[in-house]
């Protein structure tokens, strides 16, 4: 009587992957020369988040890294908003990656809330609009803010007023009237999310827009514009000739 035996697959040996490292690159395509040389602006998104994260971890380069956790999370906003607890799942990321992100992130905010503190008129329409998105893009909730300005559109300050779902928020023209009295500011500037990423002005949105229009005018004081902010951008009602 003869043993039988089975024979087992052989194993199927994948080809390891070819990791290039920073150091091996030629010296104008390293991100950090590459800064250097011709600025943040020419980088790419893997670029810049390779020169956050430094270094990489065993097997992947910074920049292998840095391209995983884009494919991973979707995008820079979907990694930037990330949780505490969603963060640190991805590998070659923890606490300490977390705290230094969330830091970058605040020290951006506040840079652009500086350029437009009081003392500066509003010259630079790009300054306005990239600060209204810092604040109100990426919310699970729609916000409704006043950006309150003096009589030479110098920001006296920034207020998050009315706060509702996801589909929209109640606005009370009252409560409005009332913060620019308190704020003593002569004109203003709305703006207010639209959670679903998709910054198109609704129907709601234009009326509640000429409502305050008027009432404000009874006090003498101006609508400037109504900016609606979406995933990445903002769309200006004046610019679509809607106010």
């Amino acid at each position: 009587m003869t043993e039988k035996t089975t024979e087992q697959p052989a194993k199927k040996i994948l080809p390891k992957v070819a990791t290039v490292k920073i150091t091996d690159m030629p010296l104008e395509e390293r991100p950090r020369e590459k800064l250097l040389q011709r600025g943040a602006g020419a980088l790419t998104n893997v670029e810049l988040l390779a020169i956050f994260l430094r270094t990489g971890i065993k097997g992947k380069s910074a920049l292998d890294l840095a391209k995983e956790l884009l494919d991973d999370f979707g995008d820079l906003r979907s990694l930037l908003g990330a949780d505490h607890k969603r963060f640190c799942q991805a590998k070659g990321l923890g606490d300490a990656k977390y705290v230094q992100l969330k830091a970058c992130v605040e020290i951006s905010r506040r840079y652009l809330r500086e350029c437009l503190e009081r003392g500066d008129a509003l010259s630079n329409p790009n300054d306005t609009r990239n600060f209204l998105m810092s604040e109100l893009s990426g919310r699970d909730l729609e916000v409704f803010a006043c950006l309150f300005l003096d009589n030479k559109h110098r920001v006296i300050k920034f207020e998050e007023l009315f706060y509702g779902t996801i589909d929209g928020a109640n606005v009370y023209p009252r409560e409005v009237v009332k913060r620019t009295l308190q704020n003593n500011a002569a004109a203003l500037i709305l703006a207010h999310n639209h959670p679903s990423g998709i910054a198109d002005p609704s129907q709601a949105d234009i009326t509640i827009t000429q409502r305050l229009k008027e009432a404000l005018k009874l006090i003498d004081v101006r609508v400037l514009d109504h900016f609606v902010i979406g995933d990445g951008y903002c769309v200006s009602l004046v610019e679509k000739g809607l106010m």
